[in-house]
């Protein structure tokens, strides 16, 4: 990706949001926006977005899993499930 073509000033964004808006969600992409020069805001289609908060839950998760793992906070499979059983039949 270009960025020459993703970032634009506010003055463009102003004067051709529709085109703008079909341009993002036609090609999934991302547009930066900025503002006296200086990056101030993303433009990003809706499926984008949500991929990429998709991904950093998974990677939150992960994280706690090996933080979780190194202060020993884990129990083997065969135990857990073992756990889940005796709950379920409570």
């Amino acid at each position: 990706m270009k960025y020459s073509q993703i970032v634009k000033p506010i003055s463009y964004i102003k004067a051709h949001v529709s085109e703008v808006v079909r341009d993002v969600t036609r090609n999934q992409n991302t547009m930066i926006v900025t503002q006296h020069g200086e990056a101030k805001v993303v433009i990003q289609d809706i499926r984008i977005f949500e991929q990429t908060q998709e991904s950093m839950a998974m990677l939150k998760i992960l994280a706690q899993s090996k933080k979780s793992q190194q202060q020993g906070k884990f129990k083997p499979v065969t135990q857990a499930f073992a756990d889940l059983s005796s709950r379920i039949k409570e």
